[in-house]
């Protein structure tokens, strides 16, 4: 396929990203979202991180300005336009089935649907659609901009076309795909979550303060950044619902999330967004 335009839904931290890369690349981008400030706020994060890539020599001039004139919509419209649309909303079931609906009604027939989810079976979200064989599971890593890792995951229904043309895509982005099945947590999410829980667990009975076993962890297993204070990088909430599909889905309890984890999630505690999680920031 010929994919030129690219359409993101969510100007999260995801979302940005994605459309950061994706214009950088050469594609034409719009990005969506329903809140204008969460726009305006995309933009400006945007131009401070291609801003930095340019000093440090990983972008060109051009490139830079490429992402600076990203379209940006508060109406999803403009998915009539597009080739792709990748989907970076919050991690919600129901928010995401709405959206792909909403989605298959206005795009063309030849679009891409691809979901940037990290947990969620790509074959239910296709399943919101009439045209299931192109709808795919494209997990970027965060920070978007910098992780060369993106899982594609192909539904019950995905055409071999889609998976082509989703891999190809992610190689001229500058990215490393990687094929997983349409299983709980994917590969990423199903190895990295249940390690942060058990990090999680270890602070929760008093193994070792929040600091001492991200210290362990990085000093002894070579990990870059501690699994408490990764947690507050992606989100407790969102660790918290990946534990939740992988114990639910799986029907095994060694899933389970931390009691402390809910605890932290209930007090409204989520990590870098809040400004607090296991660390404070």
């Amino acid at each position: 396929m010929d994919i030129q335009h690219i359409l993101i839904v969510g100007a999260g931290t995801m979302g940005n990203g994605i459309a950061q890369v994706a214009a950088t690349s050469g594609y034409k981008v719009t990005l969506v979202d329903i809140v204008q400030s969460q726009l305006d706020q995309a933009r400006e994060t945007i131009r401070k991180s291609v801003d930095k890539l340019v000093e440090k020599g990983k972008l060109t001039d051009s490139q830079r300005q490429a992402a600076l004139e990203i379209k940006t919509s508060v109406s999803i419209d403009a998915a009539a336009q597009a080739d792709l649309i990748i989907e970076a909303a919050t991690e919600n079931p129901d928010l995401k089935l709405k959206i792909f609906k909403e989605l298959d009604g206005l795009s063309k027939a030849e679009v891409i649907l691809a979901t940037n989810t990290s947990s969620i079976s790509i074959t239910r979200i296709a399943a919101a659609t009439r045209k299931p064989e192109r709808v795919i599971g494209m997990h970027f890593m965060n920070p978007v901009p910098l992780m060369r890792l993106v899982e594609v995951i192909r539904g019950l229904a995905t055409s071999d076309e889609t998976i082509g043309t989703a891999i190809e895509i992610c190689k001229v982005m500058g990215k490393e795909p990687v094929e997983a099945k349409d299983s709980p947590g994917f590969i990423s999410n199903r190895i990295l979550c249940p390690m942060i829980n058990e990090a999680i667990f270890a602070l929760q009975e008093g193994i070792g303060s929040a600091e001492s076993i991200d210290t362990v962890m990085k000093l002894g297993m070579n990990h870059p950044i501690g699994p408490l204070a990764l947690c507050d990088l992606i989100g407790l909430d969102v660790v918290l619902f990946v534990m939740e599909v992988l114990q639910r889905d799986l029907g095994d309890d060694k899933y389970r999330p931390a009691y402390l984890l809910r605890q932290m999630v209930d007090a409204g505690h989520l990590g870098r967004k809040s400004g607090k999680g296991f660390h404070l920031y």
